[in-house]
């Protein structure tokens, strides 16, 4: 049984799945399959987390249908995928390219197989110029194995991308680390999740003084919080 089928075989009815296959190319089903998931993670209707197994990278050709107009309806789908008011829990093997590293490199936590190789994938001879060399060189702790994945294709793998912080764990049993990280994160949802995550996202780009406003009203919501419950 590979890490996909381990986790097909523990998924609860009210989970909400979001597989990608790397294989295919970008196409409007792809876009709906990210929109449809967020769609149910918005409702509020008690969803609390959404599994996002990716595997596969392009075969070629696979680029001969894009459109500018498709390639930014998918990475706005994607941006809403990577600011949903739940945790994002990717589940990678094998091979991950094109769609599947997009996808892998929008979410909160990422438990990858040994098997994993992150690779920029090459459309029409040259390395597809996407918004996921974007992820790679914002998120990842070092600099040379991402210069050699964006512009010469050279795969990451497992070990590699572990050390590099673009996956968290590498693990042999799959369902075992989902089911832990699944229990850690179970509390976090909603509006803290989504404010921690901007915080995070703006820590980059924000200068200290601006940043403290933003940081100081969140402190304040989770004390009046606090102080409500306590009186409750």
């Amino acid at each position: 049984m590979n890490a996909i089928s381990e986790i097909d075989a523990q998924l609860e009815a009210d989970d909400l799945v979001l597989r990608i296959d790397g294989t295919k190319p970008l196409s409007a089903d792809a876009i709906a399959a990210v929109t449809a998931v967020c769609n149910s993670a918005e409702d509020g209707a008690g969803r609390d987390r959404v599994i996002v197994q990716v595997s596969g990278t392009p075969a070629a050709p696979w680029a001969e249908e894009l459109t500018v107009s498709l390639v930014s309806k998918w990475e706005r789908a994607l941006r809403r995928l990577e600011r949903l008011p739940v945790p994002t829990l990717a589940v990678a093997d094998g091979g991950c390219g094109g769609l599947a590293l997009d996808a892998l490199l929008a979410t909160d936590y990422r438990i990858a197989t040994g098997s994993v190789r992150l690779t920029v994938s090459a459309a029409e001879g040259t390395l597809w110029p996407g918004m996921a060399l974007y992820r790679l060189a914002n998120q990842s702790a070092g600099t040379a194995a991402i210069r050699r994945a964006v512009l010469f294709g050279i795969p990451i793998a497992a070990a590699e991308a572990l050390g590099l912080h673009l996956i968290d764990e590498v693990s042999d049993d799959v369902a075992g680390s989902l089911a832990r990280i699944t229990e850690r994160t179970g509390a976090l949802s909603g509006s803290d999740l989504a404010i921690r995550r901007q915080m995070m996202f703006d820590a980059t780009s924000t200068g200290f003084e601006e940043a403290l406003g933003t940081h100081l009203a969140a402190c304040d919501l989770t004390l009046r919080r606090a102080a409500t419950e306590a009186a409750a």
